[in-house]
């Protein structure tokens, strides 16, 4: 798994842009529940996932996991477009809200991250979690990140 540190101390800018290009492989994670990195700019990232019968919990719903994880990592994204290079973050707080049940057969679900401020030490930003089709948002959130040297 490529890191920052591993790739020659890129911005978490040009990271996220290499990933997006398939220039180095997405994180495991995103495999495993099956979302992606769609788009990343300065101060913003996007990822949208597909809700499906492997991410139901017994209630037959999707698994709150699955949105906390989509806003996340979109809210994370975003933040690491902010610090230079040689700088990395890591989540201190995140707060999601979650507003309708996402079932087995809804349709694809982007977020959409923003940062709010970044400093020398944390940061923090907000995202909305909406669906493709219907428009309709299903979650957001807020995050707090803590940023540090990175390796």
């Amino acid at each position: 798994m490529p890191t920052a540190t591993r790739q020659g101390s890129p911005t978490g800018l040009e990271l996220l842009r290499k990933i997006l290009t398939g220039e180095i492989p997405e994180p495991p994670i995103a495999h495993t529940l099956g979302f992606h990195l769609v788009e990343v700019g300065e101060g913003t990232a996007a990822f949208e996932g597909d809700p499906g019968e492997h991410l139901l919990n017994p209630m037959g719903t999707v698994h709150g996991g699955f949105l906390a994880t989509l806003l996340d990592s979109a809210l994370g994204s975003a933040v690491a477009t902010a610090p230079p290079s040689g700088r990395a973050y890591t989540t201190m707080q995140l707060n999601v809200h979650m507003v309708r049940p996402v079932f087995a057969d809804t349709p694809r679900l982007r977020c959409e991250a923003t940062t709010v401020q970044v400093g020398r030490t944390t940061a923090t930003a907000e995202a909305r979690l909406t669906g493709t089709a219907d428009g309709k948002l299903y979650a957001h959130g807020t995050t707090t990140c803590a940023i540090f040297a990175a390796g």
